[in-house]
């Protein structure tokens, strides 16, 4: 049984829904509010569905002598990087207030148990990074709220991302998406493994979406959205240009809005999948459907053969026996006239 639709702020997610675009801010503000709220801009001029930032402490996340990130390619210890990208609590109202005011959910990533309950007045749902799947303090916060959550699955197996969306289950969260990822930030398109929302979706009956790190801003979120995606998040900037860990990777203004555009697109190509006739298809279904017609002017009590009948399209003229009946008529004679270049009806057919 498909996992059942879950409702975010207006909108619903989940199979028969349109796919929930998540505009993954992230840190790249800056430290700037200006540079935020342009961000959530942005994200709802694109058409996203939500913006999302992250919510985090230096001193909540490494030791100060944890050293430096080979990755970031940055000489300062990863204490103090992650300490300038540190967004203050106080722009949280005005940054929700924002979205919401332009039609987009808000969310966030916690990285810690007290940014949980900071979050709580202010977001529709949580984000779990895919390096805290196994960090279950904080899933268990995350999960008394009983807010809904989307929990990515970077860096982790099968077995422990069953194990988390257990933990998460037991302690009450009863809404909830996993997104495929892959922890690397630009993540090549070979790594992608978009397939992992269907193996997701079929192992644990959860819903299931992408959290896209490759450059490209189409590719894999339209794959993931014909897999049965329910939900797609792209981390974005106003520029690459601008200093930080997370622009390089980023898209920009005019990518984000090419990828909701593009998810849309694969959206009304892919239909409801039932299978009958769309109205589209209606008059050359019934101009070119095709039906036994007299060939020619055939007289009461005449043989049908295949020089006075054939199975033609009907065009704009009215239809008659379906081409399954021709061997029937060709074994009758005429039970009346017909004039040529009309479709036969049951009863022009008169026994031999």
């Amino acid at each position: 049984m498909p996992a059942k639709p879950i409702a975010i702020d207006t909108k619903t997610v989940g199979p028969g829904h349109p796919v929930f675009v998540i505009a993954e801010a992230g840190s790249n503000h800056n430290h700037d509010l200006a540079t935020a709220r342009r961000l959530v801009e942005v994200a709802a001029d694109a058409g996203a569905d939500a913006v999302k930032f992250q919510t985090f402490a230096a001193r909540r996340l490494y030791s100060r002598s944890a050293g430096t990130s080979d990755y970031l390619g940055d000489e300062r210890p990863i204490y103090d990087v992650i300490e300038a990208m540190e967004m203050p609590a106080a722009w949280l109202p005005e940054l929700r207030d924002l979205a919401h005011t332009r039609g987009l959910a808000f969310l966030s990533s916690p990285f810690h148990e007290e940014a949980v309950d900071l979050l709580l007045p202010y977001v529709d749902a949580y984000k779990i990074a895919s390096y805290e799947l196994t960090h279950t303090p904080l899933l268990a916060a995350v999960a008394r709220t009983r807010k809904p959550v989307f929990l990515s699955t970077g860096a982790s197996t099968l077995v422990e991302t069953r194990a988390a969306v257990g933990a998460l289950g037991q302690l009450g969260c009863d809404d909830l998406v996993v997104m495929q990822c892959t922890a690397a930030y630009p993540a090549p398109p070979d790594a992608a493994n978009v397939r992992a929302v269907q193996t997701l979706a079929e192992a644990l009956d959860v819903l299931t979406g992408l959290s896209d790190h490759t450059r490209d801003p189409t590719a894999a979120p339209m794959a993931a959205t014909a897999l049965g995606a329910v939900a797609i998040e792209k981390h974005f900037t106003l520029s690459n240009r601008l200093p930080g860990p997370d622009h390089a990777f980023a898209v920009e203004p005019d990518e984000l809005a090419r990828l909701v555009q593009s998810v849309r697109r694969v959206e009304a190509v892919l239909g409801s999948g039932e299978k009958s006739v769309h109205p589209v298809e209606q008059e050359l279904k019934n101009f070119a459907r095709r039906s036994v017609f007299a060939t020619r002017a055939i007289r009461k009590g005449d043989k049908f053969t295949r020089d006075n009948v054939d199975v033609l399209r009907h065009g704009k003229l009215a239809a008659g026996l379906a081409p399954d009946r021709l061997g029937e008529v060709l074994e009758c004679r005429a039970s009346r006239d017909i004039a040529a270049e009309t479709a036969l009806q049951p009863d022009d057919l008169g026994r031999s």
